[in-house]
Order: C-alpha cells, then sequence, then structure tokens
C-alpha cells in the first residue's frame, strides 16, 4: 500500500530514542564496570564508553604487545593513515578509509602479526597558509608580510596544534586503533630533513633542476602555485577580471610588448 493509503489511526509516530549513558566512575584508562545490567535497547553512547583509554594503556595497538600473543607469528603487517588535511575536521571519506583500514590491521593482529598502523596528518600547504592569514587579519589585523618568518611559522604550528588535536580526537571517537605513540606531521623536523635531503640527491642527479617556465603566479598569496589548485578558464579575447587585492578589474586575453630603448643608439629599440 502506499503511504497515503495508510491511515492515521495505522500510521506509527517517530518518538525519540532514549540514550542511555554510562555514569559508572571510571578513570581515564582503568577498566570498565561491565558488572552492571545492559540497557534493554542498544545505546552506543554506553556501549562505548570507556573502553578506548583501556585499550591504549594496554597497549593493544603496539606492535610490540605481540610477543605477548600465543599464536605470535613471524610475520609484519605496517600501514600509514593517509594523513588529513590539518585544515579541517574529519567526513565520513575520513571515516570511511579509517573504518577499512582498521578492519585489515585488527584482523592481521587477530592472525598474530605483528602490526603497526601510523596516524599523522598533513600540513597542506597553501591552504593551511591561507586560513592561518585569515585568522591573523581577522584576530590582530596584520598580513604575513607584517610577520618575519619565523614568527609566521610559529603562528602555523600554533593553530596546527588546535586544530590536530580535534582530528585526533576523531580519530579515537571513532575507535581506531592506531599507535599513537608514533604520530607523525608532515612539517615535522624528521620528515623536512628527509624531504631537503631527498631534493638535493635528486638535483645531484640532475632530475630535479631550475629553468625558465611560465608559472601560475597568485595575486592573492604572492606566489606560485601548482596546476591543480588553478581553476582554467578560456578566453576568447580582452577580458577584464576581477583580481583579489586591486580595486579595478584587470585585463587578461592580451599580449603586450615593451619597447625599450638602447643606451649609446637613440634609433633602437628591443622589442620583448
Amino acid at each position: 500500500r502506499s503511504q497515503e493509503q495508510v491511515s492515521a489511526g495505522q500510521a506509527k509516530a517517530w518518538t525519540q530514542k532514549e540514550v542511555v549513558l554510562y555514569d559508572i566512575p571510571t578513570e581515564p584508562g582503568q577498566k570498565k564496570d561491565i558488572s552492571a545490567p545492559l540497557p534493554t535497547s542498544y545505546s552506543p553512547r554506553y556501549v562505548e564508553a570507556a573502553w578506548y583509554p583501556w585499550w591504549v594503556k594496554q597497549g593493544f595497538f603496539k606492535p610490540e604487545y605481540q610477543s605477548r600473543l600465543p599464536h605470535a607469528r613471524d610475520e609484519i603487517f605496517a600501514l600509514c593513515i593517509p594523513p588529513p588535511n590539518v585544515t579541517g575536521a574529519l567526513h565520513l571519506g575520513h571515516s570511511l578509509t579509517v573504518a577499512i583500514e582498521d578492519s585489515l590491521v585488527r584482523w592481521r593482529r587477530m592472525q598474530g602479526w605483528k602490526v603497526l598502523w601510523t596516524p599523522g596528518s598533513d600540513h597542506a600547504g597553501i591552504a593551511t597558509q591561507t586560513v592561518v592569514e585569515k585568522k591573523l587579519w581577522k584576530d590582530r589585523r596584520i598580513l604575513r608580510q607584517d610577520l618575519n618568518r619565523e614568527d609566521f611559522l610559529r603562528e602555523v604550528w600554533r593553530w596546527k596544534d588546535e586544530k590536530g588535536g580535534e582530528i585526533f580526537h576523531q580519530l579515537r571517537t571513532l575507535g581506531a586503533s592506531l599507535e599513537w605513540d608514533r604520530s607523525c606531521f608532515t612539517m615535522d623536523d624528521g620528515f623536512s630533513t628527509a624531504v631537503t635531503e631527498a631534493f638535493v640527491r635528486l638535483h645531484e642527479a640532475g632530475l630535479v633542476y631550475r629553468h625558465r617556465r611560465l608559472v601560475n603566479w597568485s595575486c592573492a598569496l604572492n606566489s606560485a602555485i601548482s596546476d591543480i589548485e588553478v581553476d582554467t578558464r578560456q578566453l576568447s579575447g580582452r577580458t577584464f577580471l576581477s583580481v583579489p587585492g586591486y580595486q579595478e578589474k584587470i585585463p587578461f586575453g592580451e599580449l603586450v610588448m615593451f619597447a625599450y630603448k638602447v643606451e649609446g643608439d637613440e634609433d633602437m629599440e628591443i622589442p620583448v
């Protein structure tokens, strides 16, 4: 029968499900008290409460815990979580990835493997810089250019500590069996040193080099940006567009040539 055919008397009214909370005093890391009777209906907040801190304190997520397993095998399974951008909070896509990876690492632990699942977050490059610049302007009415490099990096790290903690809290709430003592950030000293070393080696091998090339220049960031950060727009001819930082529209879609006078020869010009 269609919904219209169901009479008002037959339709079931929606009622909010009762939320049962775990209210037995339990210190963080202490095992949950399961002596009390379970709620009459399933309540996730009751079931999930207190377990995760105890798991972490017991070291269940550490690869070294494998030595305590009676069915330990001489196998290693290591996995790094795709680091979420520190610019925001986790979304449904992150939850799906974490759920799949958590299933894999828990399965390997059950098989007796030595398992390491490393958490971390990504600095997100220009995206983080933009967010921090907006925050500086909102809170203190200053620009990035008003700070030296060290002071600006200090602001970035302060903001990262704030947002990164939120992301890690979400991962813990999901119950992800991550090894928190090995958590990483893509701008940690060790990673920065490794990136510098890699670029130096690539340069020495002639695989990375400097050359004259067209780049994507951001007028707002005063920096070159990659192709994936550019929204391409096809122009049929001379077009005036709004540009951040300029009150009047700027002409695009035209090539301008300049003729420079040659010193010592007033009749000669070099067009460029």
